[in-house]
């Protein structure tokens, strides 16, 4: 298990500061909901996670590493990231699954291809299917099987349900569950679906401006007396 913990991150664009003083952990093992208002800073807080960007200034570490510390190709290895666009390749449900190998000059074998799937109760997926011919949440749920491949500690999450069906939305919800509970794998998720957040977190950060406004237990989140959290969750605050 892992934990990311942020040291008085900063960063700045153009002296536009985006991300300001933010110091938090996201706990080792749980899922945490990163939640606020459209141009919070969530995202930002994903890229610099995952190594895309780099703090203007601060630390980020995972356990008790700096991740400026760590080699580029060895953070990937480490940190899985599932879009909303659940992007995939030309090819079967095999190839896509085989991407992250690729990367690496490796090849995952078909075996591993197939129990990894059926670990995840998606062995209804055939790997030889293409994925022209998948659903919008079968697409999800694979891109998400994806990123364990190289058996990352922490996994991001970005909107990944934001444009799926409610069944769909249910049944990706259960599948990060499985994950955590099964790779005790640290989750870091955006939504903007409060009941979501409650429903499918541990916990939550509520970001605002770039900066954190409240964390708590996930099931105290309709609860909290934070006048900026309170306001969020009756839709005062976009």
């Amino acid at each position: 298990m892992t934990t990311i913990t942020l040291n008085d991150v900063n960063f700045s664009v153009n002296d536009k500061h985006i991300i300001k003083n933010v110091s938090t952990n996201f706990h080792s093992g749980k899922i945490t909901a990163l939640i606020g208002p459209s141009g919070a800073g969530k995202t930002t807080i994903l890229k610099m996670i995952n190594g895309l960007i780099s703090p203007t200034s601060g630390d980020i570490l995972i356990d008790d590493q700096s991740i400026q510390s760590l080699d580029l190709v060895e953070l990937k290895k480490q940190i899985g990231l599932a879009l909303q666009s659940a992007p995939m390749i030309q090819g079967t449900v095999y190839d896509n699954i085989n991407l992250p190998k690729t990367i690496f000059n490796q090849t995952l074998p078909v075996e591993a291809a197939t129990k990894l799937l059926d670990q995840l109760n998606l062995d209804s997926i055939d790997l030889n299917t293409n994925v022209r011919s998948l659903s919008g949440g079968q697409r999800q749920r694979l891109s998400i099987a994806r990123t364990l491949v190289n058996q990352p500690k922490v996994l991001l999450l970005d909107e990944i349900t934001s444009s799926l069906d409610p069944r769909s939305v249910r049944e990706v919800e259960a599948l990060i569950h499985k994950i955590n509970e099964r790779y005790n794998v640290t989750v870091i998720w955006i939504t903007h679906d409060v009941d979501q957040a409650k429903r499918a977190a541990d916990y939550y950060c509520m970001l605002k401006d770039g900066e954190v406004v409240t964390t708590g237990e996930a099931s105290q989140l309709f609860e909290s007396n934070n006048e900026t959290l309170n306001a969020f969750l009756k839709g005062e605050i976009e």
